[in-house]
């Protein structure tokens, strides 16, 4: 796992120089290339991760933008991968019956968010089985 070892900070920060380094028209890696990928997506949140200090330090109020990316961040690889398997046909269907691939972007992460907060809850691996019922059933 490619963020496993890292601190909150850290993982911040990682999203952060992406960021400050695509508007620096620096060159990136392929991982910060995916950031900034999906932040672009999210022009909602430029201004606030333009704003270091503030981003690194205590999270919006009502948002916290970086467990949004991370979230989109997660299921691009979920989707690119098919794990768990069948998640590519189950979003691809949600996809295709909303018309709008960000907003089914959306609607799965929350279901990814709820399976991964139920699992640490719990103590256990995400059930994946569930995970994908939940995903099929929006």
């Amino acid at each position: 796992m490619i963020f496993a070892n890292q601190s909150r900070e850290q993982l911040r920060a990682t999203w952060l120089t992406a960021w400050h380094k695509h508007r620096a028209r620096e060159l990136l890696t392929p991982l910060e290339s995916q950031l900034v990928s999906v932040i672009e997506s999210h022009p909602e949140y430029h201004r606030w991760l333009e704003d270091g200090e503030r981003a690194s330090g205590s999270q919006a109020a009502t948002d916290n933008p970086f467990l949004h990316l991370s979230l989109h961040l997660a299921l691009r690889e979920q989707l690119a991968t098919d794990r768990p398997a069948g998640i590519k046909s189950a979003f691809d269907t949600l996809a295709l019956r909303l018309g709008d691939r960000h907003d089914a972007l959306h609607r799965a992460m929350d279901v990814l968010g709820r399976a991964l907060w139920e699992a640490q809850r719990s103590g256990r691996a995400p059930d994946e089985q569930s995970y994908l019922q939940a995903i099929r059933s929006l």
